[in-house]
């Protein structure tokens, strides 16, 4: 008898996901609407095993960018235009990608949908190379018979989430490469520079100045214990990192935190609200269910707390409320990304509302970005500056008494 793994809430409102086996799926719906359930989503669990993703273990190109997704989905979008046929069009791009994880997967892809696989089934069976997003969109095409424009929005998609992700990535790299590049002239001055000039004083004798000798002590007590010192940083991040990875709750309380420092804040939420906001109206304008697309742009948003307010919104327009009512009750969407959703829905043009929002968040993510990097910079500055200033003084304020230490 088949089995199946289903989603349901219940009549008090809980979220259940369990297993069971029924002699169809029309047969389970009967059962679980009989008892009251609400069905959020039903899944073969035979179906589910063979779309199980196919690991690809290879010692280079094992990460897919968005980058990666956008050319593909660009390249077979034009193809399929032209009238190749799926089979010629993941082929042929899977023996001209660079990226092997990607080429492998696309290779195979093609083998299987000459076998008679569907397009969105053979993709499932690599769901660590083709995003659920992606997939969704191709069954919608195949459904609609509008596989390459489904397509061509998928490459539309992936370009600006690479582009955000791309700006995340400038405005880290340059403050973070300059703490680094100061960290290690800093150890560089401690470790071997100073003690240069602390033999050298000693030698000569007399009283150092308080800067100098609190920095010559600094410098002996990093030289006897670097090892410690090190250790205790390596150890401090991998723990963090293990954490992050494998706690949910620590990992929830780290993006809370972020949504609550204020210049991060303003960043993170223009992040995640454009991220949102784009799969959102690529998602509803492409067809999507709109209870399996608040799923989605919950999960590619990255915070915790806000896939956790699409599952309560999805709950709220399940139970048959309006949208910009379920997003108003979860407290965490801007003012005006819920009115802008009420006014989409009253004039029934909610998928060029939710492609309004996506515009205007991108670009407000890009002005916080660039007023960010703005503001860093002289105060990256002036604080490097300040410690180097520090160590130097400290270290010359002998010298302008190097007659009373000669005596």
């Amino acid at each position: 008898m088949p089995k199946f793994k289903y989603k349901i809430y219940t009549e008090q409102g809980s979220l259940m996901e369990q297993e069971g086996e029924y002699p169809s799926q029309e047969a389970l719906i009967a059962d679980l609407q009989s008892k009251g359930y609400t069905i959020v989503n039903i899944l073969p669990i035979e179906e589910k095993e063979k779309g199980k993703a196919i690991k690809l273990n290879l010692p280079f190109g094992g990460k897919v960018s968005d980058r990666d997704i956008s050319i593909v989905c660009r390249q077979m979008s034009a193809m399929v235009s032209a009238g190749v046929s799926v089979v010629d069009a993941t082929k042929v791009i899977g023996d001209s990608i660079p990226n092997k994880k990607l080429s492998n997967a696309l290779l195979e892809v093609s083998r299987l949908i000459s076998e008679g696989n569907s397009i969105s089934n053979a993709m499932r069976k690599f769901s660590d190379v083709f995003p659920s997003f992606v997939i969704n969109l191709v069954v919608v095409g195949e459904e609609t018979g509008n596989l390459d424009l489904a397509l061509a929005r998928a490459a539309d998609y992936y370009e600006r989430m690479a582009m955000i992700k791309s700006k995340i990535k400038s405005a880290m790299f340059y403050p973070i490469f300059v703490l680094v590049v100061a960290i290690v002239i800093l150890i560089g001055i401690l470790y071997f520079l100073v003690p240069v000039f602390a033999d050298l004083y000693k030698s000569l004798g007399g009283q150092l100045p308080l800067p100098t000798q609190m920095l010559i002590n600094t410098s002996n007590a990093f030289r006897s214990n670097f090892l410690i010192i090190v250790s205790s940083f390596a150890g401090f991040w991998f723990f963090f990192t293990y954490l992050y990875n494998n706690n949910y709750k620590f990992r929830k309380s780290i993006h809370a935190f972020s949504l609550r420092v204020p210049k991060l804040k303003d960043l993170v939420t223009k992040s995640v609200m454009a991220k949102w906001a784009r799969t959102m109206a690529t998602l509803f304008a492409s067809g999507v269910a709109i209870e399996k697309a608040f799923e989605i742009a919950g999960e590619v948003a990255g915070n915790i707390l806000i896939r956790e307010s699409m599952d309560e919104a999805r709950k709220g327009i399940i139970e048959g409320k309006p949208i910009s009512k379920a997003i108003e009750e979860t407290k965490l969407f801007p003012q005006l990304i819920i009115a802008m959703l009420k006014v989409g829905e009253d004039t029934g043009r909610l998928d060029n509302m939710l492609d309004t929002i996506a515009n205007f968040y991108e670009d407000e993510f890009n002005k916080v970005v660039d007023g960010m990097i703005k503001l860093i910079e002289p105060m990256l500055m002036v604080f490097i500056g300040g410690i180097v200033g520090v160590v130097l003084v400290a270290l010359y304020l002998p010298i302008f008494k190097l007659g009373e230490l000669i005596k």
